[in-house]
């Protein structure tokens, strides 16, 4: 990610492929802490939680991070529940239509939550709060369950 940010291009531009560039998600935990909103993304299958790229509008990745949870659960003005970057995740995005295969080195936060609410919004087909206990039995990926690890203290 470093040699990414110090390389020459665009790193924050979703048309960087060489070798990708940055993205923004957040993972949304319930007040108690003892569970997390995740979305059924509508391309890939899988319950993850919500992100996607950073648009020129974007102040920061933080603010990218949070127009993502707008978009695709609804909620806003969530605190952050862990001061700064609480994961980092490089992914492989398959080669796809006229885009070919790249990286997603993509930056998550945490944020919390002051009710259950939130709906499935862009780029999402459901959205769930998930207990910590029922994600293994979810359709995700490890970078989740590390990331739900860290949570709750077991990585």
């Amino acid at each position: 990610m470093l040699a990414l940010l110090d390389g020459a291009g665009e790193p924050f531009s979703r048309s960087s492929y060489g070798p990708g560039h940055f993205t923004a998600s957040a993972f949304i935990t319930s007040p108690a802490r003892d569970a997390v909103l995740l979305i059924l993304h509508g391309k890939l299958g899988l319950w993850l939680q919500p992100g996607g790229h950073v648009e020129p509008g974007d102040n920061d990745i933080l603010a990218a991070a949070r127009r993502e949870v707008l978009e695709e659960v609804g909620l806003n003005n969530l605190p952050l529940a862990h001061a700064g970057v609480f994961d980092l995740d490089v992914h492989v995005i398959p080669a796809h239509g006229n885009f070919p295969a790249h990286e997603h080195f993509d930056v998550r936060f945490l944020l919390v939550a002051a009710s259950d609410s939130g709906h499935a919004g862009s780029d999402a087909r459901d959205a769930r709060w998930v207990p910590l206990s029922e994600l293994p039995r979810m359709h995700t990926d490890e970078s989740v369950m590390r990331a739900v690890r860290k949570l709750a203290g077991t990585d």
